[in-house]
């Protein structure tokens, strides 16, 4: 399996291994748009792999922390307590750059910059650019993707 994320048109498409689109998803990826350098608030481009997937079995909703679950659920009033925060809900899909010099390694470096694959919250807009860098998707959508991807698969980021 191996998974197409298209930035400009905001979608994220998952492929079977006889390359069959099978799934498509709308996502949100970075305001500032695309690029590579860490601080930039961008989403980086060109191939990447799931290097972790982190969540499994937590519920709908679920809050992490530095990858970790908080124990707390998003509910439009707790998004309302802690305005202005990013909220990475639900499952997360680690990337890890497999491009030296352009996503891996030094100031480019995709898992060091945090990038993933996340849920966030309800109110938050699909097939428009809001994130800080990540690829954005409905809790609903995260959940299914998690569940048919494996670590390791491949993730290729386009305008």
């Amino acid at each position: 399996m191996r998974l197409r994320i298209e930035l400009g048109r905001q979608t994220l498409q998952l492929y079977a291994s006889d390359g069959a689109c099978i799934r498509r998803y709308r996502i949100s990826s970075a305001l500032k748009g695309a690029g590579e350098v860490e601080g930039s608030g961008c989403t980086p481009r060109g191939h990447h792999r799931i290097r972790a997937k982190i969540g499994t079995g937590a519920p709908a909703g679920m809050v992490f922390r530095g990858r970790r679950p908080t124990g707390e659920r998003w509910t439009p009033e707790f998004a309302a307590e802690h305005p202005g925060r990013d909220w990475i809900l639900s499952r997360i899909l680690w990337l890890c750059g497999e491009e030296p010099g352009r996503n891996r390694l030094g100031a480019v470096d995709t898992m060091r910059r945090y990038i993933y694959i996340h849920g966030t919250g309800d109110d938050q807009p699909m097939g428009v650019p809001l994130s800080h860098g990540c690829i954005r998707m409905r809790n609903r959508d995260v959940i299914e993707l998690y569940d048919l991807v494996p670590a390791g698969a491949s993730v290729e980021i386009v305008e």
